[in-house]
């Protein structure tokens, strides 16, 4: 049964597999809806922080490229950069999950400039409720035929 459970894990873990397919299968599958949730949200969360650090070093190493060829950030962009954290993370982290996947939006808040620790707290809610979401639905549903 441990091997069912990591599989989940797995699964969560991978792009584009995801807590939107694999929370429904792992509890078709006749796996606890709890655990299931709670495996594929710590999958999918440890993924995307390595993702979230992983990119934040890409991005230093990015700006000190810059730098050297002597390139500076201008007034509109940082006024852009102002705008997309303060509006923009909420919506990409809470819709993410189910129209581009968790990983896909991580990086694309980090690219458009969201620090590490807004695009950590929102992709962390969003997963959070979108696994809530999909095991209880799951389950509800799936007593819902089988009954």
């Amino acid at each position: 049964m441990i091997y069912e459970y990591f599989l989940v894990f797995l699964g969560a873990a991978i792009p584009w597999f995801e807590i939107a397919l694999v929370i429904p299968l792992g509890i078709v599958w006749g796996l606890s809806p709890l655990w299931v949730i709670v495996v594929a949200f710590v999958g999918n969360m440890l993924t995307v922080l390595a993702l979230i650090v992983g990119f934040d070093r890409f991005q230093i190493w990015y700006n000190k490229r810059q730098e050297e060829k002597g390139k500076t950030v201008s007034k509109k962009s940082e006024r852009a950069k102002r705008i997309w954290n303060k509006y923009g993370l909420p919506g990409l982290a809470l819709l993410g999950p189910i129209l581009i996947g968790t990983h896909i939006a991580a990086f694309i808040g980090m690219t458009l400039g969201a620090t590490k620790k807004n695009t950590t707290v929102w992709l962390t809610i969003s997963i959070a409720l979108w696994s809530l979401a999909f095991g209880v639905l799951t389950a509800l549903g799936f007593d819902f035929f089988t009954a």
